[in-house]
């Protein structure tokens, strides 16, 4: 049987990202840390219906020195506590580092898929961020944007444009994890809302 994994971002799709200016940042402590509403139920149907619940995230406040490792981790083990999910994947990396595993890269996912044997044409992404689409993108997996209508850059044809997790998570239960190639000739230039 194929197995399928969910990528998920971590601020703004299973916690709440700190906006400010437009933009979103990442909780620094265990109290600013606060899943978002729905966010548990969304995850349980996912994984009922079969798939790997991966968190792929970026993490370059390690590098740049205004956040530890621990921190991070610590953050990784409440909200391992309360949600079902199969694993973290972070990248710690800046930008200047040029590494394969920041996204808009792909390496995170691709790391994923080869030690667990997932099937990335039958995967799909949730991200709120342009960098999650195109790491989704480049990966092979569906890739659906939570959009808040952040100031900044917007990704580039989303299979799907919502506006939770829960509504994701109601896109790909209904997608049903089609290969990826079939999708690209009968979706609508990337708008779809909801099911095929």
């Amino acid at each position: 049987m194929t197995q399928r994994a969910v990528f998920l971002d971590r601020d703004g799709v299973i916690n709440r990202a700190l906006v400010r200016n437009g933009r979103p940042f990442p909780p620094a402590s265990l109290a600013e840390l606060e899943v978002l509403p729905g966010t548990a139920d969304a995850l349980n149907r996912l994984r009922a219906a079969g798939f790997r619940l991966v968190v792929v995230t970026n993490q370059p406040d390690v590098a740049r020195g205004r956040t530890t490792r621990a921190a991070v981790e610590a953050l990784h083990a409440a909200l391992e506590a309360q949600l079902p999910l199969d694993e973290f994947r972070v990248c710690y990396h800046d930008d200047r580092q040029r590494c394969d595993c920041r996204k808009p890269a792909p390496g995170l996912l691709l790391a994923a898929a080869r030690e667990s044997g997932l099937d990335l044409s039958c995967s799909f992404i949730i991200g709120d961020r342009w960098r999650d689409i195109e790491a989704g993108r480049r990966a092979g997996c569906q890739t659906v944007f939570i959009d808040y209508g952040y100031s900044e850059e917007q990704p580039s044809a989303p299979v799907a444009r919502v506006k939770s997790l829960a509504e994701g998570a109601e896109f790909v239960l209904a997608s049903g994890g089609v290969r990826a190639e079939w999708r690209a000739e009968h979706v609508n230039d990337g708008e779809t809302r909801g099911g095929l």
